[in-house]
Formats: structure tokens, C-alpha cells, sequence
């Protein structure tokens, strides 16, 4: 393996050859780390996704091709890893990791996935680190995903902010006007620097329903996904992801149909929703007149039996 460009300890360890990228031509990259942009698990639903479709190494997760060293980026006492006490003794503990997979598509074009931890510190070297893969492989493009929590219905089409640090590879209109304070990740940081070095990223964040921002939201990974298809000119399968999105609708649907205080809560978002949007589409300010929407003591309420009835103890997690 060789190491990055850097002094001091090694930060990311790169395998020396890769036959199947030599031999084969730009690959994308696809990024998406775990914590602060995955409201409803959409990046870790992706991701698994991805590798369990996508891997032809022994293990059937994908041939690891680059890792970072953890130890190094990793706040161990905000973010503690499991481990299983067994009646008398530990095992089974759960180390972070942060590595970069060698997938394929369905067509068998093979791609680049990043995924892991969120480096909760030195996210300048983790830029530089990524920056080393990306030229060690000949990466043509850097594709992000990530969701946020946002006052949205699901029952209407999940809105997905498009963002790139070069303006050709926008493929739609943001819905933001002027600037927007956010708080930032290590992800947005990458896409900055790399395009002050001269490579193309960009990037797509899913609007998740903010009372489905705890749960398994599958429906949103699909539609991360089905960009980056389109961005990174993949074929991707996405037929388990696509049952498991059905599968929470119908659980939501009942839910709702049970519980009239519930489905109250959500057809006030989906009037403020349809409001926003025909002030969109008459060109008007996106402030449009106040609807009935909820507050978020109200929504607490509502959906704090919503969560649990979802929520039982047979859910299956995030991948």
C-alpha cells in the first residue's frame, strides 16, 4: 500500500494496483459518510445497497481499495462504538471505519464508493486524503449524497437539492434564493477543496420528512440514487431498496389510517407544501402566505406514538 502525501503518520493507505481500474476507464466516485447528513438513514440505506449489489470480492462486500486510519480522525468519547458484553466478557466490538470500495453496476462498469464515519476532526488532511484517491484512481467525478430533516409531507415527491463546485454539472434549478448560514460536514468541505484543485464534484440532498428523520427512510435513498445514476452514468439495482420503500409507504398508510390526529398533522404539512409550491410556480416569493403548518412542539406530540408504532422491536436497521 502506499501512503498519502503528507507528513506524520499515514492518514489513508491506498492498495498499490487495481487491475480492474488500470484496465478500465475514469471511474466516479461516489461519497457518502454517516452522522450529520443522513436524516432517515438514506446514505446508509444507499450504501448498503450498493455493496451488497455491487461487490465481487470473496466477501461479496466489494474490494476495499483505500482506508483511512480512523484513529486519527475519530472523536472515540462523542461517538462511542458498540461492543457486546457476553454474560462475563467483551467481543464483537464494532470499530469505525472509513474506507473506499471497488463496486460494480449492473452493467458491470465498475465505480468507486467512500462511506463510512464522518471524520470528526483534521477534515483538511481527510480532503487531502480523498484528494489522493481521486487521482491515484483517475477519478472523473465525485458524486455525494446526503439527506436533511425538512417540515415536508411524505406523501408528496421528495424534493432533492442539487449543489457541484462547477455550474456545468447542475442538472436542475436550486429551490434556494440568495445565501443560506448552514452548518457544515466534512463532505460539503471536500467538494470546496477539490474544486479549488481542479476536480468536479457534486452532490444531491434528499428532503426528508423531519417526523420520518429517526426511522429507515428507504424512499429517499432511492431518489438519492436514481441522481446518481444520471451523474455518474451508472445502472444501478435497486430492486431491494425499491421494496423496502413500498413496504415503509404501506406501514406509514396504516398507520395514518388508524390514527386521525396523526393524518391531521400531515395534511397541514401537505397544505403548506402545495402552497409553497404553487407560489413557486407563479413565480412569487417561496414566503408564501402562512398555512396551518404545526408547530414542532405540536408535531412532537402527534408523532411520538408514530415512531413507536413503526418502530417495533423486529426493525431491521440501517445497512
Amino acid at each position: 500500500m502506499t501512503n498519502s502525501a503528507s507528513s506524520g503518520p499515514r492518514l489513508v493507505h491506498i492498495v498499490d494496483e487495481v487491475p480492474e481500474l488500470d484496465e478500465a476507464g475514469p471511474p466516479p466516485l461516489i461519497v457518502a459518510l454517516d452522522g450529520f447528513l443522513d436524516a432517515g438513514n438514506a446514505g446508509a440505506l444507499a450504501c448498503g445497497q450498493l455493496v451488497r449489489s455491487g461487490g465481487r470480492s470473496p466477501d461479496g462486500g466489494g474490494l476495499v481499495v483505500a482506508t483511512f486510519d480512523v484513529d486519527q480522525l475519530h472523536d472515540y468519547r462523542a461517538r462511542r462504538p458498540p461492543v457486546t458484553f457476553a454474560r462475563d466478557h467483551y467481543e464483537s466490538y464494532e470499530a469505525p471505519r472509513l474506507v473506499v470500495r471497488l463496486l460494480y453496476d449492473a452493467g458491470g462498469s465498475p465505480y468507486l464508493l467512500l462511506h463510512g464515519m464522518e471524520p470528526d476532526v483534521r477534515w483538511e488532511a481527510f480532503c487531502r486524503g480523498a484528494r489522493e484517491v481521486v487521482e491515484r484512481f483517475g477519478v472523473e467525478r465525485v458524486v455525494s449524497i446526503g439527506s436533511v430533516p425538512m417540515a415536508v409531507p411524505h406523501t408528496r415527491p421528495i424534493a432533492i437539492t442539487h449543489h457541484a463546485n462547477n455550474p456545468e454539472l447542475l442538472t436542475a434549478e436550486s429551490p434556494w434564493r440568495g445565501e443560506l448560514r448552514v452548518p457544515s460536514s466534512a463532505q460539503a468541505l471536500l467538494e470546496v477543496r477539490l474544486g479549488e484543485w481542479g476536480h468536479d464534484a457534486q452532490g444531491f440532498v434528499a428532503h426528508v420528512p423531519h417526523y420520518l428523520a429517526q426511522l429507515d427512510y428507504p424512499a429517499a435513498s432511492v431518489s438519492l440514487l436514481d441522481e446518481v445514476e444520471r451523474a455518474a452514468r451508472l445502472t444501478l439495482d435497486l430492486g431491494d431498496l425499491r421494496q423496502l420503500a413500498t413496504e415503509r409507504e404501506e406501514e406509514i398508510s396504516r398507520y395514518l389510517a388508524a390514527n386521525d390526529e396523526v393524518q391531521q398533522v400531515v395534511t397541514a404539512l401537505e397544505q403548506q407544501y402545495d402552497t409553497f409550491a404553487r407560489a413557486e410556480e407563479e413565480g412569487n416569493s417561496l414566503l408564501a402566505e402562512e398555512g396551518p403548518l404545526p408547530t414542532g412542539e405540536e408535531i412532537g406530540r402527534q408523532f411520538e406514538q408514530f415512531l413507536a408504532g413503526l418502530e417495533g422491536p423486529d426493525e431491521q436497521g440501517g445497512a
